[in-house]
């Protein structure tokens, strides 16, 4: 476990009674939704909403974050939800240890943060966590939000194609099921309107 790392993390949950809005991200919904139920890995589950959004759909999960805090947050909001038999949460970071086992879905939601980061080292462990039949959801930030107050001249979010071709997959083995960048409507910090942009990367295992 690398302790900066943690502690980052640890800080800024502690230093907010909540970071997240508690509900899942709304792109796991849309995709996950008409889907068979199996078992799921949260990767980055921080408060737990995915987590417990898809045990409450009928999932077995495995939620992984670096954060003790957050996993304290998200078991005790698994406990309020009743889904704590169907959950099994696990502190991992991500750049050293990685959740043993294959899932029929594996998440990987806005999984990015301003440290260190071997981003396609984890994805595509990610990748090679998925059972045959599975799938792989990649969704990530596909561009600043307009309201942040920070200069990001040089920051560029890798496109949904590439980050495809960043994992090396065979592509007889797996079928690219969406590869886009969907716009959503959200409200910010101080109750502006405001339209996202995100990159989408479905992929099933064959």
């Amino acid at each position: 476990m690398d302790d900066a790392t943690a502690r980052f993390w640890d800080d800024l949950y502690e230093g907010r009674d909540q970071v997240w809005s508690g509900r899942p991200n709304p792109h796991l919904v849309d995709v996950v939704g008409a889907l068979p139920k199996g078992t799921a890995l949260d990767l980055g589950c921080g408060e737990g909403g995915d987590a417990v959004w898809l045990a409450d759909q009928g999932w077995q999960v495995t939620a992984v974050d670096v954060s003790a805090t957050a996993l304290d947050r998200a078991t005790a909001r698994a406990a309020s939800a009743g889904v704590s038999d169907r959950i099994d949460f696990r502190r991992h970071d991500l750049t050293r240890s990685f959740p043993e086992g294959s899932y029929d879905l594996v998440s990987a939601q806005f999984l990015q943060t301003p440290l260190e980061f071997p981003r396609e080292q984890v994805l595509r462990a990610a990748a090679g966590a998925v059972a045959p039949g599975g799938r792989l959801l990649i969704v990530e930030h596909g561009e600043v939000p307009p309201w942040s107050r920070l200069a990001h001249p040089h920051l560029r979010f890798p496109t949904p194609q590439e980050t495809l071709a960043a994992l090396d997959l065979d592509p007889d083995e797996w079928h690219t099921e969406r590869l886009d960048a969907p716009r959503r409507q959200v409200t910010g910090p101080d109750g502006e309107p405001a339209t996202l942009v995100d990159h989408l990367v479905l992929l099933r295992r064959r």
